[in-house]
């Protein structure tokens, strides 16, 4: 790909010979590698900086909490809509220029955001947010793919599943403090100066393409438009489906024909279309296939166990927006130490192999939650914290390898947007689906649990007894008002015994679904070339 040619080393003779060694990259290449990486951390941070702190954002903007979703949820639909896009907009516009382009706005619409006063301005500049930001992330991928010789590509995809994975875990840290101690509004100032150091490094390191704008008359312009359809009306259904009752409401209702009608007129439309926006015959490909398979099971774990353990710490032990970050930052910070060993690894072993072992072991700090109590909070998450974090660290880098490896160079950016649009996608199924599985499963055991709380029981009365005159020992003077209390303080140990249950299914859906990652993986062609397939030379 013409646009992603980076700038000429010095023509000295010691980077000549540099330059001409096919193993090792230039200085110029690492550079914009190591640029274009913030850009994706950056991304990606601003999927998850705003959950910790969307009460209060609700607040400052005057919204009502039902509402306040759509904060989240317009960033993700403006996200998700570019991706694809992507691979099209640098071919048309040069990579440099888009690169730099959405850089730029990305910073601008996160500064916008925190000048808002209402929830459609905050949904707009949000959206904008999510569709100049995107583009960072699969073009961080696609520079890994075409720039990096083989032996070194390991450390690149290192890099780049260190964006993919400390971004979602630090980024609820980032934003609970920011908001405990300054404000809501500083989360959206975060981006500046990383976006302005990445934009100025690019500027002088990626070389100057001219634009193809005769590109713009051969688009798959009714692909496009389906695609973007159907994929915003599929990201709104799974992100407000569970708030409102999924298929009891008209308006999800709506909204899933609409994302059926247009993204199966999309995919018949790449299909058959001479020139598609996304090639999705690459998926025909064993290794990329399954690999895809994987890439949408693993997000759906890494986003939904993002999702999950801010909703049980906040909704069941009560902690507040910097509490919460700091339990996350557990599943962060012991990457920083291991991803960069990495490539070490694949360079020794099969990427399959390290792929599946740690997907394994995220499987395995899920299915350490599945036995949780009301006593089960910080503390108890270490060890599965930590476990997780080994798991996250190892497997992203070896799963990009194998998918994107057997890959032809001139078909790297498609595959890339295809590969990050799909994770995503896997991301929001998996929050969606997450957050039902815990209504629907409290609802469950609260049924269960309730069945056993009969007034009939001696148990049951001797416990109302004892809670009643703890009421009345505490400042309530009428007997039948304590008795009330009482009855509502057992019904809501029930609720929240119920919800800690609710949750610890989910952590164990998240299992399965890494087990079937983890198989997914192993039904991938053998790696080529050095990285991902280590000992196989």
């Amino acid at each position: 790909m013409s646009d992603l040619a980076l700038s000429s080393p010095a023509t000295s003779p010691g980077a000549a010979a540099a330059a001409v060694d096919p193993d090792r990259a230039s200085a110029a290449v690492w550079i914009s590698v190591f640029a274009a990486m913030i850009g994706a951390f950056m991304a990606i941070l601003n999927i998850q900086i705003t959950n910790a702190s969307l009460l209060n954002i609700e607040g400052g903007i005057g919204t009502g909490v039902d509402n306040g979703s759509w904060i989240s949820t317009s960033y993700l639909i403006g996200e998700i809509v570019v991706i694809p896009l992507t691979d099209y907009l640098s071919r048309v516009f040069s990579f440099r220029n888009i690169m730099i382009g959405h850089a730029t706005l990305f910073a601008v619409f996160s500064v916008a955001c925190a000048f808002t006063h209402d929830l459609p301005s905050m949904i707009a500049m949000r959206g904008l947010q999510g569709f100049f930001g995107g583009v960072l992330i699969p073009m961080a991928f696609t520079l890994v793919f075409t720039k990096l010789p083989k032996p070194q590509q390991p450390i690149g995809l290192a890099m780049f599943s260190l964006a993919v994975t400390f971004a979602p875990a630090i980024g609820p840290t980032i934003g609970g403090y920011l908001t405990e101690n300054y404000g809501w509004q500083t989360i959206f100032f975060v981006n500046v100066i990383p976006t302005a150091v990445m934009v100025m490094i690019l500027y002088f390191t990626l070389e100057r393409q001219p634009m193809q704008l005769k590109l713009l008359r051969e688009g798959d312009w009714l692909g496009i438009v389906t695609m973007a359809i159907g994929l915003s009306a599929l990201q709104a259904v799974l992100e407000e489906g569970n708030k409102d009752d999924w298929f009891g409401s008209p308006f999800i209702v709506r909204l899933a024909v609409i994302a059926a009608v247009s993204l199966s007129l999309f995919v018949w439309i790449e299909l058959v279309v001479e020139k598609p926006l996304i090639r999705l015959r690459l998926l025909t490909q064993r290794s990329f296939g399954f690999g895809t398979i994987s890439a949408v099971f693993v997000g759906f774990a890494l986003f939904g166990s993002v999702y999950l353990l801010p909703a049980y710490l906040g909704q069941v032990q009560r902690y507040n927006a910097e509490q919460i970050g700091q339990v996350l930052a557990w599943t962060g910070l012991p990457q920083l130490i291991l991803i960069p060993l990495v490539p070490i690894l694949m360079k020794r072993f099969d990427a399959r192999f390290i792929a599946f072992s740690g997907m394994m072991l995220f499987a395995v700090s899920s299915f350490m939650n599945i036995s949780m109590s009301l006593d089960y909070s910080g503390d108890q998450f270490f060890v599965p914290n930590i476990v997780r974090a080994v798991g996250q660290a190892i497997m992203l880098a070896p799963l990009s390898a194998v998918s994107l490896g057997s890959v032809a160079p001139q078909d790297a950016a498609a595959a890339s947007g295809i590969s990050n649009m799909m994770r995503n996608l896997g991301g929001a199924i998996g929050t969606a689906l997450l957050a039902t599985i815990v209504t629907k499963r409290e609802q469950f055991h609260s049924n269960i649990i309730g069945q056993s709380v009969d007034l009939g029981r001696e148990e049951v009365r001797s416990r109302i007894a004892e809670v009643t005159n703890y009421f009345l020992s505490h400042g309530v003077t009428d007997p039948a008002t304590a008795h009330q209390q009482a009855i509502i303080a057992l019904g809501n140990i029930v609720k929240r015994q119920a919800l800690v249950l609710g949750f610890s299914d989910t952590f164990a859906v998240i299992g399965i679904v890494l087990v079937l990652a983890a198989i997914a993986i192993l039904l991938t062609g053998k790696p080529k070339g050095t990285a991902g397939s280590g000992a196989a030379h």
